[in-house]
Parts: C-alpha cells; sequence; structure tokens
C-alpha cells in the first residue's frame, strides 16, 4: 500500500474509506457456486487438502522469487524490480497472456525515475463483449533498503504486494487458460505504487485518451494472512460505494467480500490503485484485501518476509476470487454498478 504518515502508521499501520453501512449478507440462492472449482479432499497428515486451480505451492513459489533478498526490496528503478517485472512477463508469455499494448510494457516517469507498468490482456470470447475490459491489478513495487533492524535492511514485501501481485499472475494463468471470459480481462502490474499511485495513475489516464471500456477494476492489496474472527473471507475497500460485494457473493455462493469498519473509517479505498480508475474512469473500482489491523505486524518493515505468510490461505483467497471475476465478464448487462452517494 501507499505510504503512510508516521502518526497513522504507529496507531493501525495504514489509511482509507468512505461512509457507514451494514454489511449485505450473501445470497442463499446464489446460482454460481464454488462446488466446481474447490472440491475437498480428505484430511492429510492434519492438513485439509484442496483440489483447486490455485495451489499454495504455486503461490509460494512465485512469491519466494518476488520477495527473496536477491530483488532487495524491488524499489522504483531498482535492478530488483526490473527482475520482478522480467519474471512477471516471462509468467504472462508462457501461459498466453497476450501484450495490451504493443508490448507487454507501459512506460512512464515517476518523479524523474523511468519505470514500467506490466499490462497483459486474455481477449473475451464474445464478438461483442470483448470490446468491453475488467482489470484486475496489484503494485509490484516496494520500499527497498530501509534502515537496518538486528542487521536486516531489505523491505522485501511479500505481503506488500508480491501477495497481490501474485494473485494477479496465477488468475491471468487461469483465465488464459480457461478461455471462459466473454469481456476481455486485462491483468496490470503497477511501479511505483509507493511513491504516490504513480503507476496506476499514469495506466488510467492512458485508458481514458484511449476511450478503452472498461466495465470494472479489481485491486488484490495484501492478502497474506488470514482476518481475525471475521465470517468472511477477504474485506473490499468502499464496500458501500458499488454492490460490488453483493455480486462477488452471489456469483460465488459464499460470503466471500466483506465490510471491514477500519477501512472506511481510515480511507482505505484512497490508498490503493483502485482510486486511480475510480478517479480517471468514474468506473466500480475496488481493492479487496485481508489486512484487517491486527493480524500482521511488518507492513513497510523488514519482517515483511515469505515466511510470516500463509499459502493455503492465500490459495483459498485467490480460487474464491474466481466466479466474482468470471461473472464480472459473463454477465449481459453492467450488474456492478456505483451505488449513490
Amino acid at each position: 500500500m501507499k505510504k503512510i504518515f508516521l502518526p497513522l502508521l504507529l496507531t493501525f499501520l495504514i489509511s482509507c474509506g468512505p461512509s457507514k453501512i451494514k454489511r449485505i449478507e450473501s445470497s442463499k440462492a446464489a446460482t454460481t457456486s464454488l462446488e466446481h472449482i474447490v472440491e475437498a479432499r480428505n484430511v492429510q497428515g492434519g492438513q485439509q487438502q484442496e483440489d483447486t486451480p490455485i495451489s499454495a505451492t504455486s503461490v509460494r513459489k512465485h512469491l519466494e522469487f518476488l520477495a527473496s533478498d536477491n530483488l532487495k526490496g524491488r524499489d522504483t528503478g531498482s535492478e530488483g524490480l526490473e527482475e520482478a517485472a522480467l519474471y512477471i512477463t516471462n509468467h504472462f508469455t508462457e501461459y498466453g497472456v497476450k501484450p495490451y499494448f504493443d508490448t507487454m510494457r507501459d512506460d512512464f516517469d515517476a518523479k524523474g525515475v523511468p519505470t514500467y507498468n506490466i499490462v497483459g490482456v486474455v481477449e473475451g470470447n464474445d464478438p461483442g463483449l470483448k470490446k468491453e475490459y475488467v482489470l484486475i491489478g496489484a503494485h509490484y513495487d516496494h520500499i527497498g533498503i530501509i534502515k537496518a533492524v538486528a542487521g536486516d535492511s531489505i523491505a522485501n514485501g511479500a505481503n506488500d504486494d508480491a501477495s497481490g501481485t501474485v494473485a494477479v499472475m496465477e488468475l491471468a494463468k487461469y483465465f488464459a487458460q480457461q478461455k471462459t471470459n466473454k469481456r476481455s480481462l486485462i491483468f496490470a502490474l503497477f511501479s511505483a505504487e509507493e511513491k504516490g499511485l504513480l503507476g496506476s495513475k499514469h495506466l488510467a489516464q492512458r485508458l481514458k485518451e484511449e476511450q478503452a471500456n472498461i466495465y470494472t477494476m479489481l485491486e488484490i492489496e495484501m492478502i497474506g494472512v488470514p482476518m481475525v474472527s471475521k465470517d468472511y473471507l477477504a474485506y473490499l475497500t468502499g464496500y458501500e460505494m458499488s454492490n460490488m460485494a453483493a455480486v462477488f457473493n452471489s456469483d460465488s455462493g459464499d460470503n466471500v467480500l466483506g465490510f471491514l469498519p477500519q477501512a472506511q473509517e481510515y480511507h482505505l479505498f484512497n490508498r490503493s490503485d483502485n482510486a486511480s480508475f475510480y478517479n480517471a474512469l468514474g468506473i466500480p473500482a475496488q481493492t479487496v484485501s485481508t489486512f484487517d489491523f491486527t493480524n500482521f505486524d511488518y507492513y513497510h518493515q523488514v519482517g515483511d518476509e515469505v515466511d510470516e505468510l500463509d499459502m493455503n490461505h492465500m490459495a483459498k483467497v485467490i480460487n474464491h476470487l474466481i466466479p466474482g471475476i468470471q461473472g464480472m465478464t459473463t454477465s449481459a448487462a453492467h450488474i456492478i454498478t456505483m451505488n449513490e452517494q
């Protein structure tokens, strides 16, 4: 997430959100369920195993590369961030995700530092709807080298936001292989988020100027650890601003996305890349997260390492997002809409 002033960091580590609302309960009569995606296997070795499209093993593999010490915290303009970009680009290419522009790179200047977003697309299979886009994003940069703690000065950024980056990579692979999306899917990884959402602002403005028909945008941020004592899997920033959570839950047949009061109180909606697309395009654009202000102590610290994250939880979140994203791409009408403010 975008860097926060120290007083707020000492209070809760982060900030973002708008006004007061009751959480909409998920529909019991949902027509689309997760049963075709998640099938429980037998319990082995004391842990429940699941037959799912995205595995904890694959999640760990990507995280261990992106949040390794070798990448030195993925600061904007650094060699480490370039290595991360090449890794993501190679993953997209391997699984048939095409460049949205002439190449995967969306170059821009981040306060004097040349850098780029990575933007791929999985074309829709409907002749009409494929001209519309659903955008799934995360930021792949972090804050690099910081003041040392116990001899460690690398802010690895495993949760912030290698976790979201891995989710976008895995979702891109899934939809590129399944080819079930009627609308086209843009998969975007943003640079310079930590410098002030610069990458997403650049891409949102470029898409606006090119008059791209973007239906919705979903950002994935800090999903590395489960929430505490919640009856939903993840929360949605700006929950009350649209009906996105209710639609997702109906498509999933599960209580996947919920309302976190602190997200509203600390204005999290405005602190992630989703805000760039909402402001530029006026579309439903929101962020999914599982950081609940009590479950992770290493925001913007050297302790944000892979071993602090829960791979099974991450895989579960990503798998549970699939039906909602699928619904975004296949509904005949624009079901997800902004609420009156």
